[in-house]
Parts: structure tokens; sequence; C-alpha cells
């Protein structure tokens, strides 16, 4: 029997995670969970923790104010690891509170896996040091990582970006009548409106995603919505646009969609895998915008543009996302064939730079073979 504890804190993190552990139970039949994360890993099996719902915290401003549950967190898990002894660590991304888990594990003689790298190269490049002395693997999922930590004189794997496994039943069959039938949708054509999964995204981003429905009445605006808030809470935002809410069906979405208007993160990634011309829109609390604008040494906040390292799509960051500019982008989006083109001939590049399917199987492959090379 091997046992694994593992630490997902954000809805992105818990999808590759779940993946992760279905391919760790296809090689290892003794295989047992113990998790902090979300729905997707919680179907896998294994014991729960703690639920994202509880861990998502986005922005300085918004980790100071929860510093007390934060805290909290960390003690909790301290004590839940050394209890539960397991055979390895593995840490998704969430850097702020993985990170301080992995020197606490790697203390006590726990094997520590990282798998989707901290953004160090955006900023604090001066974790390195933390997770030299802290992880004893460390995969990660955007190609131009292994150049960087080889920099750094830090070896790491790149064994593939794990969406081109998640998304690929969805592009295989999109499904356009019966999506449309089963939410009720029209037979115009689509604009998805990706506002984010946590609440402070949502309530700074809809209002001017959902006014552009006004402005082009021959396409439909859906949002894509997540189980964990009501309609309710969106509807609060969205106001009196007329916008369709589809709740927890993302993929579909956008296999179905003409144009997207998408908050940063990974959702940019799978906007582009879909081959959805997109802006991407960004808008966090002043001070922790003022803050990350001192601290964020890259040229992009689109995972899209900062893999191909250049303006692939528009993204329209704090003051520039207004509705008068995003309306005149989604235009373009809508109407420019050439620019259509043009960027869907950049994600093709993009595609193939991120290492084809089989990503998931061959992180977990690395692991269990890490795992029986020590006793």
């Amino acid at each position: 029997m091997s046992k694994y504890y593992i630490i997902a804190g954000e809805a992105s993190g818990d999808v590759h995670a779940a993946n992760l552990m279905k391919r760790l139970k296809a090689r290892d039949n003794g295989a047992v969970f113990r998790f902090w994360g979300g729905d997707r890993m919680a179907r896998e099996g294994g014991e729960p923790v703690r639920h994202i719902t509880e861990l998502s915290f986005m922005g300085f401003w918004e980790v100071l104010v929860n510093l007390k549950p934060i805290l909290r967190n960390l003690r909790f898990c301290k004590q839940d690891i050394l209890a539960w002894k397991p055979d390895v660590l593995i840490l998704v991304d969430y850097p702020g509170f993985n990170l301080r888990i992995a020197e606490f594990a790697h203390k006590r003689g726990i094997r520590v896996v990282y798998y989707i790298s901290p953004m160090i190269w955006a900023w604090k490049e001066s974790r390195i040091k933390k997770i030299k002395r802290s992880v004893d693997r460390m995969l990660v999922i955007l190609p131009f990582e292994k150049d960087f930590y080889a920099r750094l004189n830090y070896p790491v794997s790149f064994p593939g970006n794990p969406l081109l496994d998640e998304i690929a039943p969805v592009r295989n069959d999109p499904g356009f009548e019966q999506f449309r039938e089963a939410h009720d949708l029209s037979d115009k054509p689509i604009v998805a409106v990706l506002p984010g999964s946590r609440k402070q995204e949502i309530s700074r981003k809809l209002g001017n995603m959902a006014a552009m429905a006004a402005f082009f009445p021959d396409y439909q605006f859906v949002v894509a919505a997540v189980s964990a808030h009501d309609k309710e809470f969106y509807l609060q935002y969205a106001g009196n646009a007329n916008v369709f809410l589809v709740y927890d069906q993302t993929y579909p979405l956008l296999a179905n969609a003409e144009a997207a208007l998408v908050a940063s993160g990974t959702a940019a990634l799978e906007t582009a895998l879909f081959n959805v011309p997109q802006v991407v829109c960004y808008k966090a609390n002043k001070i922790s915008y003022q803050i990350a604008r001192l601290l964020v040494k890259v040229k992009y906040i689109s995972l899209v543009n900062l893999i191909m390292d250049k303006p692939v799509v528009r993204e329209m960051i704090q003051d520039e996302f207004n509705r008068e500019a995003l309306r005149d982008e989604l235009d373009r989006l809508l109407y420019n064939p050439a620019y259509r083109s043009r960027m869907q001939d950049d994600y093709l590049q993009l595609e193939n730079m991120l290492g084809g399917e089989g990503a998931s199987d061959r992180a977990a492959r690395e692991i269990t073979e890490f795992i029986g090379m020590k006793g």
C-alpha cells in the first residue's frame, strides 16, 4: 500500500490533481489518498481533509485579511501529515501555503513532490532557495519553466501540460445540438463569458462582461457558472443583462463558442486550446494590484502570451478593462476574420509546445518510480 497525501488549494489544481490521482491508481494498485482539494479529487476516492472553498484567497490584501484561518489551516495540516505518515507528499501549485508545508515535511523525512511549479519566474525568484532545500522532485507543466529552472541550477521535469488530457473528450465531441438543447439555448452563435470561479473575481469582472450582450444582439452570451455560487449571486453582478447561466460546463461551452471574454489564469489557456478567439480581463483589489505592479516582473498576465512570449491575445488590465474598450475588442474578435485567423494560427503553435496528450500519466509514472527509488 502506498500512501499519497495531496494538497491542491484552487479549482485548477483540483482538476490536475484528480487526473494525477486517476493515473496513480492505474499504476499503483495499492494507492490510497488523503487530500486537500475539491469535488474532482473527491470523485477519485480517498479521505478529504479540507475543501478548496475554504482555502482559495486571491491577492495580497485578501490573504492579509484572512491570515487567521490560513495560519489555522497550516497548523492543522502539519499535524495531520505527521499523524497519517504518507509515503510521499504531493503539492499542487498553491505556493504560499504549500512551500511552508514542503519545508516542514522535508525536515521530518517525508518525501516531497511538487506538481505544477510556483510562478517564481514571475515574482519571488528567491523562493528557489526553499525549493532546493525542501522539494525532492519538481514537475512543471509550462514549457519555458524547464529552461528557467536550469538557469537556477535546479533540475526539473516537464511531463507535458495536463490540460490537453482534460479537454480531449470534449474537443473530440463538442455536441453542438445536445449542448444547446440541454441548456435551452437558441441557434444564435455563442459568446462565452468566463469571469472566474472565486467570488472576488466574479464581483469585479462579470458586470462589464455581461454588459456586452446589449451591444451584440445577434449573439447569445453564456456565463460559465460554478455550482459553488447560486443564481442570485451571479445575477447581482450581471444585472438586467440578457445572459444565460450554464453551471459546471465550461469545456462544452468553449467547444460551442465563437469568442470568449475570459478572466486571467488557466481559463485563458483552456480557451486557446479550444481554438476560441478571446480577450483576457484582469481586475484586482487596488491595493493588491499596486503591490503586484511593484513585485511581478513578467511582460504578460495571460498564460497564452507568456508561453508564446508575444501578445497573441489582448489583455485588459485594471482601468483598461472598461466597457468601451471591451466592446471594441469583442467587435474585432467577432467581425474581423483576419484578426481571428492570426490568433488561431498562434493557438496551433501554442498547442504544439505543450507536449501532447498523456501528461498526467507521465507525471504519475515519475512519482511512482520515485517512491520505489528509496524504501
